[in-house]
């Protein structure tokens, strides 16, 4: 008699402190080896935006998409994904920039009001000097009760300077001269033209104020759920939290 072999079901998602472990030993590997962690990380993403909204056949939007590591995992989720970034180098990454991805700029996104389901944007915000503007365009475009999930770097965290870190916490322009004094060249991330020091207050102003979506979750992205009080914490919080989360259900 053949036995039925049964195939294991994958774990639900969880933020447990074993997915944080994961989560952080695969960053080590994000400038030496960045698809290990951009694949890691989409798989997370994944997980975690199901939480909030089915996305068998929804239109995902990913503002910052860069070259791609996102679209793999999101499609074979049933999503149809659309990538936007301003810079066609980061587009073309892997070799190509693939079918479905549009160069545009996210505080202008190329979109009609409600045409989303869900509008992602992961690790985008630090780079863009209007933080507000760009959440209010990723609102705009989703639809009623879709979804925005909207993570950025916390200037006051660990990474917050990215390649010129820990010396951008002397100071963004300090980290800059240092980085091109030191390396010979400027860092791809440059203090005051295309990376800023954003903080948590921030944008957790401006989920509070805004009027046209619920908060759903105001949590440091990469940390268990037994501390997701840290972001909450003045101060502590920028330090500790290295990622603030938002993710909000349009009205």
């Amino acid at each position: 008699m053949l036995r039925r072999i049964q195939t294991p079901r994958p774990r639900p998602w969880a933020p447990t402190l074993g997915r944080s472990l994961r989560l952080f030993a695969d960053f080590r590997h994000e400038q030496d080896d960045p698809r290990r962690f951009y694949t890691a990380l989409a798989a997370d993403s994944v997980g975690q935006l199901g939480v909030y909204a089915d996305l068998d056949g929804a239109t995902v939007l990913d503002v910052g998409g860069g070259p791609g590591y996102f679209r793999d995992t999101f499609t074979a989720a049933g999503a149809a994904y659309v990538a936007l970034d301003a810079d066609v180098g980061e587009l073309s990454g892997q070799g190509e920039i693939a079918p479905g991805t549009v160069i545009g700029d996210g505080m202008r996104l190329p979109f009609a009001d409600d045409s989303v389901d869900v509008c992602y944007s992961s690790n985008v915000l630090e780079h863009v000097p209007d933080r507000a503007r760009m959440a209010e365009e990723m609102l705009r475009v989703t639809r009623p009760g879709g979804i925005v999930f909207l993570s950025y770097t916390l200037w006051w965290g660990p990474w917050g300077g990215h390649e010129t870190s820990p010396w951008h916490l002397l100071g963004g322009r300090y980290a800059r001269r240092r980085y091109l004094r030191t390396q010979g060249r400027e860092p791809k991330n440059r203090f005051g033209e295309s990376m800023y020091a954003v903080t948590a207050a921030e944008m957790l102003r401006w989920s509070g104020r805004q009027q046209r979506a619920q908060v759903l979750l105001r949590a440091a992205r990469y940390h268990p759920r037994w501390a997701r009080w840290i972001v909450r914490v003045p101060l502590v919080g920028e330090v500790l939290s290295w990622n603030l989360l938002l993710v909000l259900r349009k009205r």
